[in-house]
């Protein structure tokens, strides 16, 4: 019976606890490490109080140098300290997930951070903002799309919508995600909001949030997230946004979210409610599940197939392939990832068709003449350039 009455006991403690914070069930426990700021440990702790106060459904740590504050606090003499502590905490469970900077995530882990949107004040996922997925763009993306995908299905949103970049390998990035979906991986795209369409995105679709989420290039991540967090300070604060997001990849074992030197308290408060919202929302369970569907749907062999499209653009051009007789090219066939746009051009040529590169206003095109349209999309597609 004793145990019976320890276990009611505990349960109205925890009623009490729910009706004081204003939040029932556990409360993820998210740490910030303080050190390394441009801004100082006191921007950092004011990003910490002001977590706590917006959030009671987690519980802010502190860890770091000694402050006064109400948060639980950890010493820690040094960053360095500073991250043994965290890690330590994270692997043991103590900590759900956890915030700082000037952390190292090994290859294959890349960070998906959130921003608003200056447009409508949208929030949106930017896959990827820090780290690398893969050392081979296209399969970095691709697994960009992949890890925005777990983080947004984390944070509560059941079908996330996905928009590409017009940057380069967006072609082929879209390519290989139809190649997921036609395969029965449930992957949602969104249009562009100009006339014309189409899952590639210009700016101002970034500018408007069109997709849930926008997936490009991390060293490209970086730079959006810097320009949209802070554009309205001049640049010096981060003032705006939820930060560089958790580091995810296939097997990562912790919830980290990174924010900027720069980043001041608005960023650091939205990190924190972030990275809690990714360890309520079961993230790393979440990273298994979508890897373990898109290999379901083939996503081995799309990897395979990016890393030998390289060799094979090295071997084209090599080739030397003249043009057969020219002819008025007036028909634009757009599509073809900028990479390998004169590769393209010389496949068409090996059927023996006239074609020439150019840019239209939505990227890259072919010029062929209307007559050999249709012959040209097909050779095309038959080469996967389309």
């Amino acid at each position: 019976m004793d145990h019976i009455k320890e276990a009611i006991a505990q349960v109205f403690d925890e009623i009490a606890a729910g009706v004081k914070s204003g939040s029932f069930g556990k409360r993820a426990r998210v740490a910030l490490t303080l050190e390394g700021s441009e801004h100082g440990p006191a921007e950092m702790l004011r990003g910490a109080e002001l977590a706590q106060a917006a959030d009671p459904s987690i519980e802010v740590v502190v860890i770091g140098e000694k402050c006064e504050t109400e948060l639980t606090f950890i010493e820690a003499d040094c960053q360095k300290t500073a991250h043994e502590l965290m890690d330590k905490m994270l692997l043991s469970g103590e900590l759900d997930a956890a915030v700082t900077m000037h952390y190292s995530f090994p290859i294959g882990v890349t960070t998906i951070g959130r921003v608003i949107t200056p447009g409508v004040g949208r929030k949106m996922f930017v896959a990827s903002t820090t780290g690398t997925s893969d050392t081979e763009r296209v399969s970095a993306m691709l697994k960009n799309a992949i890890g925005s995908i777990a983080v947004a299905k984390a944070t509560g949103i059941k079908n996330p919508t996905v928009g590409i970049l017009n940057i380069d390998g967006a072609r082929q990035l879209e390519r290989s995600l139809l190649k997921l979906q036609e395969n029965g991986y449930p992957i949602h795209f969104t249009q562009s909001a100009r006339a014309d369409g189409g899952v590639v995105m210009r700016g101002n679709d970034l500018l408007q949030g069109v997709p849930d989420m926008m997936v490009m290039d991390s060293l490209t991540g970086n730079v959006i997230m810097k320009a949209m967090s802070a554009f309205m300070t001049g640049g010096s604060y981060e003032s705006l946004g939820d930060g560089y997001g958790p580091g995810v990849g296939e097997g990562y074992d912790r919830i980290v979210n990174i924010i900027s030197r720069a980043s001041g308290a608005p960023v650091v408060a939205g990190s924190i409610i972030f990275a809690g919202e990714c360890a309520r929302g079961g993230l790393l369970k979440k990273v298994s599940d979508e890897y373990a569907a898109a290999k379901k749907a083939g996503l081995g062999a799309i990897l395979d197939g990016l890393s030998k499209a390289g060799e094979k653009s090295k071997a084209s051009d090599e080739d030397d392939v003249k043009a057969p007789p020219e002819k008025i090219v007036t028909e634009e066939i757009p599509g073809v990832e900028i990479l390998e746009l004169e590769n393209a051009v010389r496949a068409l040529w090996k059927k023996g068709i006239f074609a020439s590169s150019g840019m239209g206003c939505t990227g890259p095109i072919i010029l062929v003449a209307p007559e050999d349209k249709e012959t040209s999309l097909a050779a095309l597609k038959e080469a996967e350039y389309l």
